[in-house]
């Protein structure tokens, strides 16, 4: 532990699964015994000062005031084309608004002075905020690598790794593809690295490649890029803490109204709005034709009585995972990555119902790890039937999730990651 109390500013979006690792993170480096000031949509403030950091709501910059699905800055439940929603992330958060982000995250190191800035990935407005500051600039990629790589399935489709000549032609095609959709924002990018003062970068990704520490807040044993990954990028295993407006779980028990003995399932969709009522109600229907016991988590965004309980399925707003999944024998889940990790540390599989962001990606991951299966979002109850009775009558869907569970384990042992934030401040060896 550094011996120093360092000032950081931490920049932050209402990005749904990404805030609780971030928000982990930070916590973490409060507890540390340094200082934290947050920026970000006006809707984390509370949520940032109860973990003990300084806050203030991005200005000029795209920001959510509210949760409401009319608020939303992507609207990415209206998309099916993978390319279409990466445009629109390029567009109206990543580059389009670069320039904002960079003077509103300025501002407030000109005010409160700090000693290094870390920020999410996809904020790369505020990355040159920081490094014309010439502060030491830390990036937290709070899901899977991200970034186009060699030898790694590009993200959007949902491709497993090649294994064929065609398969590493089809991944270099896409790549390809996708390196000109970025390179797209290249011009709003360059435009504002101008305005602070910075020589103009020639690939779009190279805004985050340039941080002087990228974080990725997933297992290395569960992505596929650790091996690919540049030198100034390091694995530290997923942050799992639950969101803070999560309430405990009230009696009965998980699942009480069915036989105890009956395994135990846990459905947990994501806590943004992805238009997803239908999809969970077909997965209580499911559910409710099988000798088990379930807990359905709604979040955010669904009112409870959208999706409601049957004999054996309990639907309620929010509950911890941790707890339910130590008993569990299932998690079906959209596969957000905070969701997915959580199941996986806890050595519980997957049927894994994508809807969008990196969601596919990750599924894809689950399934060639064999701790899983992925089904389409629009699969009928019928199809999500089987799928979960296979994954619970299959013992290899345990088994390999155990093994995640395992390197998970080891992971959280080995690497710390506010060490990792302090190193900002130590020289690099060569």
């Amino acid at each position: 532990m550094s011996s120093r109390r360092r000032r950081f500013v931490f920049t932050m979006w209402e990005g749904g699964g990404t805030l609780p690792p971030e928000l982990g993170v930070a916590r973490r480096i409060i507890e540390r015994g340094h200082h934290v000031h947050v920026i970000g949509d006006p809707t984390i403030r509370e949520r940032a000062q109860a973990i003990g950091a300084d806050f203030t709501a991005w200005s000029r910059a795209p920001h959510r005031t509210s949760l409401d699905p009319s608020d939303d800055l992507f609207r990415d439940w209206e998309v099916r084309n993978p390319l279409t929603m990466l445009r629109n992330a390029r567009d109206r958060f990543m580059a389009g608004p670069a320039a904002a982000f960079a003077t509103d995250t300025a501002e407030v190191i000109d005010a409160v002075d700090p000693e290094a800035l870390v920020a999410d990935t996809m904020m790369l407005g505020t990355i040159i905020a920081g490094q014309a500051a010439g502060l030491p600039v830390a990036v937290l990629v709070p899901n899977i690598w991200m970034a186009p790589t060699k030898g790694v399935p590009p993200v959007g489709p949902g491709f497993a790794p090649a294994r064929t000549p065609i398969g590493r032609l089809r991944d270099a095609a896409v790549r390809t593809a996708a390196k000109r959709l970025f390179d797209g924002g290249l011009p709003a990018l360059n435009a504002a690295r101008a305005d602070f003062g910075l020589p103009p970068i020639a690939s779009f990704w190279d805004q985050v490649l340039t941080a002087d520490r990228i974080l990725v807040l997933t297992s290395a044993a569960f992505d596929f890029a650790a091996t690919h990954v540049p030198r100034n990028v390091a694995y530290v295993g997923p942050i799992l803490d639950d969101p803070q407006w999560v309430e405990p779980l009230a009696p009965p028990a998980p699942g009480s109204s069915g036989p105890l003995d009956d395994p135990l399932v846990l459905v947990g969709f994501t806590s943004n709005f992805q238009d997803h009522g239908a999809q969970l109600r077909r997965v209580v229907d499911a559910l409710s034709e099988l000798p088990v016991r379930a807990v359905v988590t709604l979040g955010q965004m669904l009112d409870t009585d959208e999706v409601t309980s049957t004999d054996n399925v309990t639907v309620v707003r929010s509950a911890p995972h941790g707890p339910i999944l130590q008993e569990a024998a299932l998690a079906v889940t959209h596969c957000g990555h905070g969701t997915t990790l959580k199941a996986l540390a806890a050595g519980v599989p997957l049927v894994c119902m994508p809807m969008g962001r990196d969601q596919n990606d990750t599924a894809a991951r689950v399934v060639h790890r064999g701790a899983g299966l992925r089904l389409s979002p629009s699969a009928p109850t019928a199809e999500i039937r089987r799928a979960i009775d296979t994954v619970l009558t299959d013992g290899s869907y345990r088994d390999n999730a155990r093994r995640l569970a395992a390197a998970i384990a080891t992971e959280h042992r080995s690497v710390d990651v506010g060490a990792e934030l302090e190193e900002l401040f130590e020289p690099v060896s060569p």
